[in-house]
């Protein structure tokens, strides 16, 4: 949560991915290497490789945040399972599962930027101990209410309610905080690892959920994700705060929260990326509403299909997440591409007539999501200014968990009026649109083009600048 021994206050590179990368602003400083330049010298090639796939639990402190995240996820993985079958026992409507949903995302809606403000003012390390505090208080709460006996659904909503504030500060101060850890040369390998953190807890918690709701009530389970929180607060307080990369804080002062609007929209680099992770995280990522209507109105199945479904996704990304993690460079081109296959493949399992087929699909579905979400994220922390990471990632968290409450009505409402097939099949075509879009504004804001080239030998397609004199100098590898 701090910095660590030869890491200065610096900005981040303004332009992480590689010049071929729709996109890139192509300054002479970080302009790549053209066809004809000589081979990169031995360290340079041994910097992209170094470490492999778990390089960053080499840190110390990125060890303890780690294993302190992979219990309290389970945690938070049981408690959302137990959470939305104590609202149905105790309603019987899902209506009411839907509102307790869209309460917990709502705030990040609604004040999602004033949480980048305060990552940005505050030591994280000392705010991320409040605010994991604060979640596992309201994990006890819940415990206390449902095995007492005294629980009704509006305590239920007003905790959900609560839970969404305090995420408003942890999300973007957690965000932020890996790259105080681990420095700019590893952050996207713990961006990654952090995503197939959250996935593995993902196929665990709902399994334990569903053995303790039926065993003892949901109850347990709440307690249980209460004294998870406990994980994170100790590997917290365990770190060496010596080894924490420095990086700089916003002082405080009047109109931070403009002055972040103003430089996301004046940065291609962040708004287009920002763009495109709201348009697939609003209509692409309503699994939940998909999965479920197929299982019982399209396959005529029961509750075990839906796990199963959820479970071939859960393995995607945890696959995603890992083959990211192995990246050193991720390219603007893996962004759109990622998105795009995303959105072709939803559109491909809408249209399948068999199970088989559909439940297979689920996995390369859950691949490129997490492919293009490590990507984003990553791409979006190295491009930003280290005093403005907090609310630039802020308002990349906003976008793509605050659309939840807007997207999933509406898509769920084409659902139940036109079917899961053509439900499906909507949020995968709006997905692919908004890839294809960002992608051509960002080669054009690159100042690149197109070219093809059909010689034997050649890269059939690459990407060069818009200028004459540099015409045949290609920017991008094999599209």
């Amino acid at each position: 949560m701090s910095t660590g021994p030869g890491a200065d206050s610096a900005p981040a590179p303004k332009n992480p991915a590689h010049p071929g990368d729709p996109g890139g602003p192509g300054n002479p400083g970080n302009s790549g290497i053209p066809v004809s330049a000589p081979a990169p010298a031995p360290a340079a090639t041994a910097g992209r490789t170094r470490g492999g796939t778990f390089r960053s639990l080499r840190i110390r402190n990125y060890r303890l945040f780690a294993t302190g995240a992979m219990i309290s996820n389970t945690g938070t993985w049981m408690s959302r399972i137990a959470q939305d079958w104590l609202v149905l026992s105790l309603t019987g409507s899902s209506t009411a599962v839907g509102i307790t949903t869209a309460l917990q995302f709502l705030p990040m809606l609604l004040f999602g930027l004033y949480g980048g403000v305060i990552a940005d003012r505050c030591p994280r390390r000392r705010l991320l101990l409040f605010t994991q505090t604060a979640l596992g208080l309201c994990g006890l709460a819940l415990a206390t209410l449902t095995l007492s006996g005294h629980v009704q659904v509006w305590h239920v909503y007003l905790i959900a309610f609560l839970l969404g504030m305090v995420t408003v500060v942890d999300n973007p101060t957690r965000q932020v905080f890996v790259n105080e850890m681990v420095g700019p040369k590893d952050l996207r390998n713990a961006v990654s690892l952090n995503s197939a953190n959250f996935q593995s807890a993902r196929l665990i918690g709902p399994a334990v959920a569903g053995v303790l709701i039926t065993a003892v009530g949901s109850g347990w389970a709440f307690l249980i994700n209460g004294v998870s929180f406990a994980a994170p607060i100790i590997g917290l307080l365990l770190m060496r705060t010596g080894e924490l990369h420095k990086v700089e804080r916003a002082p405080r002062g009047k109109g931070q929260l403009r002055e972040g609007l103003r430089y996301v929209a004046g940065n291609p680099e962040l708004i287009w990326p920002i763009v495109l992770v709201g348009f697939i995280g609003t209509f692409g990522f309503n699994f939940p509403i998909w999965l479920s209507a197929f299982a019982d109105d399209v396959f005529h199945a029961g509750p075990g299909t839906y796990g199963l479904l959820n479970t071939l996704i859960a393995i995607g990304s945890v696959t995603g997440a890992l083959l990211a993690a192995r990246r050193v460079v991720a390219r603007r081109r893996l962004l759109v591409g990622a998105a795009l296959m995303f959105g072709v493949l939803e559109m491909v399992a809408a249209a399948t007539p068999y199970f088989w087929l559909f439940a297979a699909l689920m996995v390369p579905i859950g691949i490129f999501s997490l492919t293009f979400n490590v990507t984003a994220n990553s791409s979006v922390q190295l491009a930003t200014d280290p005093a403005m990471r907090g609310r630039v990632m802020s308002l990349f968290m906003m976008v793509f968990v605050g659309g939840t409450p807007i997207g999933g009505p509406l898509v769920g409402w084409l659902t139940d009026t036109c079917g899961a097939r053509i439900g499906f099949a909507a949020g995968g075509l709006v997905s692919a649109a908004a890839a294809a879009a960002v992608g051509l504004i960002l080669v054009r804001a690159g100042g690149l083009r197109l070219k093809l080239d059909l010689r034997r030998g050649h890269p059939h397609v690459i990407f060069v600048p818009r200028t004459p004199e540099t015409e045949e100098k290609p920017l991008a590898a094999t599209a």
